[in-house]
């Protein structure tokens, strides 16, 4: 296998450049005859499972409990609320019957699962002492995508799906478990080393059923926006739609108020696009599926080496780190380390005579053509502090990508502003007609209005679009 394949530029051409990737580094196979739903390698998949053990963490730290619900929803359930109805027919698959049968009720395969999740919630919450609940649960969903499919990006089956649902007794407490939820999520974000905005979608573009919901934003590096995740105040909409009633202390029957919140697989899809280089993948070390690659440097009969690659690989599992020794003698060492900075492992140990005589290991970073050689005593603490650096890189880099790929609306570029690849961010009145010139103006979409920016902006100031703005507004085209 050539590594030459692998020197692409993301900027240039990034479908090839993450088809590419996808395909080299085996994260997934697309070629399955059903278009949208793509088959996870393992490689791939450990990546997944260790981005997803972060927000189950998150969640379960802050008293959130997994949960299980049915993937076929009845139509009568489904129905319940005209606006969630509304905004998920088109996307949502419906089951009619069997091979031989045919059902008396459709049956809805789940895009989300609010209408399966609230008809019980209404069997089981009655009084204050079930309240707040806070549920999450990690799930499939469906959705028959309109917009051309992307692996990860834009999928017909979401696989890794993690959903949060909470009930509670008064608007203030939903609004504080709202709040809650966006600290989780910017812990989470900020651990994947992607900078984003939070946004308040406009009230046009709010989810279906919802009172207002945040969606994290970051940019890819064909200027598309990604959509990362949403909160959403669901208020009492789906508590009446579904009857979701307890008795309060005074004796009176009252609605709860809830909140949502989920994300998907397009977290590690950001961190693929985002970290990523002309050298192939750059996973994060807390979330590569490999932390470390041993290189053995030898000749077949130089046997001690590989003795004590050996004992290195068992020393670094031991004390927690993942570990892959390759002693392949088919490739040269230039070759693997060539394959191994595609796969994105951020560390690589070279150990030949030289390490063996001194009782040492050479450390090679991936994101800088430098080494330095440490004792084997000291290797967990100098990988440790070099994980550290790394990270602290790869925020720079991707802060620096972000800002790269976002552009100001002033009166000076009204007429090249649409030319520009990337997001825009604009002075905005909050106002629906604004919002249709702002996009018309741009050849972008209205995202929502900026909540929290990963940079500082400038002081607002009216052009002639916006003579009276009282916000920033942020556009984009999106996944």
């Amino acid at each position: 296998m050539s590594t030459e394949k692998f020197r692409l530029d993301k900027y240039a051409d990034f479908p090839k450049w993450y088809h590419t990737i996808l395909k080299e580094a085996k994260i997934v196979d697309i070629r399955y005859p059903v278009k949208g739903m793509n088959v996870w390698m393992p490689y791939g998949l450990k990546a997944l499972r260790l981005i997803q053990r972060k927000m189950i963490e998150l969640l379960e730290s802050t008293g959130h409990e997994e949960a299980y619900f049915p993937t076929m929803i009845p139509e009568s359930v489904f129905a319940k609320e005209r606006e969630f109805l509304e905004g998920f027919g088109g996307e949502t698959f419906v089951v009619e019957g069997t091979m031989t049968r045919k059902f008396g009720e459709k049956l809805y395969v789940r895009p989300t699962s609010e209408t399966v999740m609230y008809y019980m919630w209404n069997l089981w919450i009655k009084g204050r002492k079930d309240l707040p609940l806070k549920m999450y649960q990690v799930v499939n969903v469906f959705r028959y995508e309109t917009k051309m499919t992307h692996p990860i990006l834009r999928v017909r089956e979401i696989m890794g799906f993690i959903e949060a649902h909470t009930a509670h007794a008064t608007a203030e407490e939903a609004e504080q478990q709202f709040r809650e939820a966006v600290k989780i999520y910017k812990e989470f974000f900020n651990d994947l080393l992607i900078p984003y905005f939070i946004v308040k979608t406009p009230e046009w573009d709010t989810f279906a059923g919802a009172e207002y919901n945040y969606d994290f934003i970051t940019v890819l590096p064909d200027g598309k926006g990604l959509e990362l995740g949403s909160v959403i105040n669901l208020g009492q909409r789906f508590a009446k739609a579904f009857d979701i009633k307890f008795m309060d202390s005074d004796g009176t029957f009252k609605y709860v108020y809830q909140t949502c919140y989920g994300i998907s697989e397009r977290s590690l899809g950001a961190v693929i696009s985002i970290h990523g280089d002309e050298r192939g993948l750059f996973f994060p070390p807390k979330y590569a599926p490999i932390q470390v690659v041993i290189i053995p440097i030898m000749k077949k009969e130089e046997k001690e080496i590989l003795a004590y690659a050996g004992k290195v690989a068992e020393y670094l599992t031991q004390n927690g780190i993942r570990v892959k020794m390759d002693d392949d003698e088919e490739h040269t060492p230039g070759w693997k380390y060539y394959f191994w900075e595609m796969k994105g492992v951020p560390t690589r140990l070279e150990i030949g005579r030289r390490e063996v005589a001194g009782k040492t290991v050479t450390i090679a970073r991936r994101d800088k053509r430098q080494k330095i050689q440490v004792k084997l005593d000291e290797l967990l603490d100098k990988l440790r502090e070099a994980w550290t650096s790394i990270e602290e890189e790869m925020y720079r880099r991707a802060l620096q990508h972000l800002e790269k790929m976002v552009h100001f609306l002033t009166d000076d570029n009204l007429d090249e502003i649409a030319e520009k690849k990337g997001l825009i961010i604009a002075p905005w009145d909050g106002t629906k007609e604004t919002a249709e010139e702002l996009e018309e103006i741009t050849g972008k979409g209205l995202l929502g209005e900026i909540i929290e920016s990963p940079f500082k902006l400038p002081e607002l100031k009216k052009n002639k679009i916006c003579p009276e703005p009282k916000m920033y507004a942020l556009l984009g085209n999106t996944y």
